[in-house]
């Protein structure tokens, strides 16, 4: 976003790769516009609009909060049963003197998502009526920076190698919120495949 985003202006797409310019058109269902010189991907049809994001953001938002307030997994070892949360997990890693962990956890698992999230609903609540929002531009730029470090997905796979491992040593159960945070992981690949630079050009300056 900002300085690393595609320039549109009068109808022409410029790559922010190698700066070669396009005269823009309309695209089909399922089209992707490349970069003949760099193959750098400059703009992907929007197959969905503002409001269906939106109604996607508050899904996620929901799912979000399951996945943090539901255990992960129960582990059963002589008939003694123990379930785990992300944050008892976070919890027991910072008192196991893995403090770097932990954090890294905690950022990628919970506050970095969160803070996508917020700026998904805040971006999207505006942009279906047309608007950019106060702080859009700001919003655009962090959301770009966030991008890679919300792994979600990542720790679902971790967890999932993880309950397979164990039954050898334990009896294992999948609990409600490992199941969230795979649908979690779902809707945030969809969030993935939106290309939020064209905001940019649906969206117009809040009149004052």
């Amino acid at each position: 976003m900002g300085a690393n985003t595609p320039s549109t202006t009068a109808g022409l797409l410029i790559c922010e790769h190698c700066d070669t310019v396009y005269r823009r058109r309309p695209l089909s269902r399922g089209e992707v516009a490349c970069c003949e010189r760099c193959h750098n991907i400059l703009e992907r049809h929007a197959r969905l609009g503002p409001d269906h994001l939106l109604a996607l953001t508050f899904t996620a938002m929901v799912v979000f909060v399951q996945a943090n307030i539901w255990p992960i997994v129960t582990l059963e070892l002589n008939g003694r049963p123990s379930s785990a949360t992300l944050w008892g997990t976070i919890v027991t890693m910072w008192q196991q003197h893995a403090e770097v962990v932990a954090v890294l956890a905690a950022l990628t698992l919970f506050f970095f998502p969160m803070a996508k999230m917020l700026l998904f609903g805040w971006v999207f609540w505006f942009a279906r009526r047309g608007e950019r929002g106060p702080g859009f531009r700001s919003a655009m730029i962090v959301l770009h920076y966030l991008g890679p470090w919300t792994m979600s997905e990542v720790f679902v796979l971790g967890a999932m190698v993880a309950i397979v491992k164990a039954r050898v040593y334990f009896q294992v159960v999948p609990d409600p919120g490992i199941f969230a945070y795979g649908a979690l992981m779902l809707l945030i690949t969809v969030f993935g495949t939106v290309d939020l630079r064209q905001l940019w050009d649906v969206t117009r300056e809040r009149s004052r």
